[in-house]
């Protein structure tokens, strides 16, 4: 299980970095640029959940992830010659791919660390989500999590499955699968069909109709 959760955390960081890497590509940053970028997507949100949690930071302890977001960045570079060529959508595929990894992940890291189930789930969102906004706000984008795209729900879905089959004593391996898979199945089909929540609109009066009311009154 232990060998299954480091492959996962690195397969995790280095599809979080080449998203970064990509974002970078797509505004023309220059190589200082994205290896910031791919840094901050990898390693943002599990550098907030183990702040939380007052426990060693991941990277910190561990400094390989940095040695690891460095060359998915240099390959990034060197092999992807032409960034305007990148699909946009390959570039939400790879953020899914690394939100559903994260955000189980997150959830999993925050119960073994004693958090109560409510917590672990929010943990594990915050895990999958805070890079990628990061990534956006560095890059001057609204973050997906704050447009009508389904994005935290799928982390959050993928946290509260976890934590379900491991009530019903499935094993954290089939769980993680399971969960994994079903997190990047709604993103994925919220990106395919363009599946959204519905927006939060104020629709205000003309102005003609405010000044037809304050006469009368």
């Amino acid at each position: 299980m232990n060998d299954l959760l480091f492959y996962l955390d690195i397969f995790g960081v280095i599809v979080f970095a080449l998203s970064g890497a990509l974002m970078a590509g797509r505004y023309q940053l220059d190589p200082f640029g994205v290896v910031v970028l791919a840094s901050v997507t990898a390693v943002g949100g599990g550098t907030i959940r183990d702040v939380i949690l007052q426990t060693p930071v991941f990277w910190v302890e561990k400094p390989y992830y940095l040695y690891v977001i460095l060359m998915t960045a240099i390959l990034t570079i060197v092999l992807i010659r032409q960034p305007k060529r990148i699909p946009k959508r390959f570039l939400l595929i790879a953020d899914a791919l690394g939100l559903a990894l994260f955000a189980v992940l997150g959830t999993q890291k925050a119960l073994y660390l004693g958090a109560p189930i409510p917590v672990a789930v929010v943990l594990g969102t915050i895990t999958g989500i805070a890079g990628g906004m990061i990534r956006d706000v560095l890059c001057n984008v609204i973050p997906m999590i704050l447009r009508e795209e389904i994005y935290a729900l799928a982390a959050m879905l993928g946290g509260s499955l976890f934590i379900l089959l491991r009530g019903l004593n499935w094993s954290d391996t089939q769980a993680m699968t399971v969960s994994i898979s079903a997190a990047l199945t709604l993103r994925l089909a919220a990106i395919y069909w363009h599946v959204s929540l519905p927006a939060f609109h104020i629709v205000e009066k003309p102005k003609k109709e405010k000044d037809k009311s304050a006469k009368r009154k």
